[in-house]
């Protein structure tokens, strides 16, 4: 069984989509490995891509805000990753076949960490872990039953800070949500 550091060494070898040719660094994951909870989003924007950590900046500084305030955790204790491991260019979405080139380390990733509850955050990361058409707005407000885990999607944080208050409280209440999975019972 490969390990979560063998995983990120194979990303940072890989160039199987033209993704790769424009990084800095791969983006690949942080956090603890054994958390219960992980948090996806779709792929790093430039600030990510310069320091080779997901959600860094104004987004990254709003998302330790919501882990801490809603799931009474620092973002140390949860696991942290993206669809995509590469930044795409002038942050679009990334295309089909580069989701599908990294898509294999996701799933791994999302197998060795192996958390009780997963948060997507956003249209691209909700829609491709849930294998949706439908938006965020839509699929938020509920925990999925996902590959024998729970998969509670939300806004992206850069949304919220474009959109304020309205879009926050949501993130707020999903995040409520995605602590209740945790509890027993």
């Amino acid at each position: 069984m490969v390990s979560l550091e063998e995983l990120a060494a194979e990303a940072r070898r890989c160039d199987a989509c033209r993704l790769a040719r424009g990084r800095t660094n791969v983006v690949f994951g942080s956090g603890d490995p054994a958390a219960p909870v992980m948090l996806v989003g779709e792929g790093p924007g430039r600030d990510e891509d310069l320091r080779g950590e997901p959600f860094v900046g104004r987004s990254g500084a709003l998302l330790d805000r919501l882990i801490a305030e809603e799931l009474g955790r620092d973002r140390s204790a949860c696991y942290v990753a993206n669809v995509v491991k590469c930044r795409p260019p002038g942050n679009r979405d990334p295309l089909p076949d580069e989701v599908e080139a990294c898509r294999h380390f996701l799933e791994r990733q999302v197998e060795l960490v192996d958390a009780r509850v997963v948060v997507t955050l956003g249209n691209f990361a909700s829609r491709t872990l849930l294998g949706r058409s439908e938006g965020v707005t839509r699929l938020r407000g509920r925990a999925y039953p996902w590959r024998g885990r729970w998969l509670v999607p939300t806004f992206h944080p850069a949304a919220a800070l474009r959109s304020g208050g309205e879009v926050t409280a949501g993130m707020r209440a999903d995040f409520v949500r995605a602590r209740r999975c945790l509890e027993p019972g």
